[in-house]
């Protein structure tokens, strides 16, 4: 989903019943302002989260947009669909008990036999930030395989996988063993179907897949009490990166 940005004139000439002549005036006349600060320049730009006012301060105080940012995290069950709708299956969306949900969409997904951590918001730019492989935001999953896992699988991982299919390279992934079995792995990136993909090389597949952290973020609750399978609660945009847990 991209930002609704555009020219701060043509908001509000749309919203309004002002002629450009007037609106002219008001720019002029410091009748207009962005998030609290008088703008006169008509083609300033603007997204969905400006806060536009037209005579900010008088008895004429108009608010035309005030729309606020969300973020949300969620810890996905199995079965669960990583989407907003969908005929067949409950989806995560079904999940959230919040009234404005429908404005909603997902930073990245889940398979629907994964589980774990996943990310909501209403604010493309956040989303871009997070799942950019440039940004290099780690993505943290525990991975259960079929066979064993032997030490040659860590050195594959941290040079990078070339998938033909994209024609591109996988950035370094570090891959922890936890157990004969059980892997820790941290990309900084999100390829489709990626950790199938990589283990699948070893002809060995993926039991189960668990999302355990996304940058900074893990699943606890504001009381750091552990986010159970099902719950969701709203978070800071500041909670991807800062090195502590940060809530609304």
């Amino acid at each position: 989903m991209r930002s609704k940005r555009g020219r701060l004139d043509r908001f509000i000439s749309q919203h309004t019943q002002i002629s450009r002549n007037k609106l002219r005036t008001a720019f002029a006349a410091g009748k207009v302002s962005v998030d609290g600060q008088i703008e006169t320049d008509p083609g300033y730009q603007i997204n969905e989260f400006s806060r536009i006012v037209l005579n900010p301060g008088t008895e004429q105080e108009q608010v035309l947009q005030e729309n606020s940012p969300l973020y949300l995290m969620l810890h996905k069950p199995r079965g669960v669909v990583s989407a907003t709708k969908d005929h067949q299956h409950q989806t995560v969306l079904d999940l959230i008990d919040h009234p404005r949900k429908e404005e909603l969409f997902l930073v990245g997904r889940l398979d629907l036999n994964s589980t774990g951590m996943l990310l909501l918001t209403n604010d493309s730019r956040w989303s871009q930030r997070i799942m950019a492989p440039e940004a290099k935001v780690e993505k943290v999953y525990q991975v259960e395989l079929e066979k064993d896992v032997t030490p040659d699988y860590i050195d594959a991982f941290a040079q990078g996988m070339y998938f033909p299919f994209e024609d591109i390279t996988t950035l370094p992934a570090k891959l922890e063993i936890l157990g004969p079995r059980l892997t820790r792995v941290t990309l900084q990136e999100g390829r489709y179907h990626q950790i199938k993909r990589m283990f699948g090389r070893f002809r060995n597949a993926v039991v189960s897949l668990h999302r355990e952290r996304i940058g900074a973020l893990e699943l606890v609750k504001p009381d750091s009490s552990t986010l159970e399978l099902g719950e969701w609660v709203e978070i800071d945009s500041r909670s991807i990166t800062s090195p502590c847990r940060i809530f609304r």
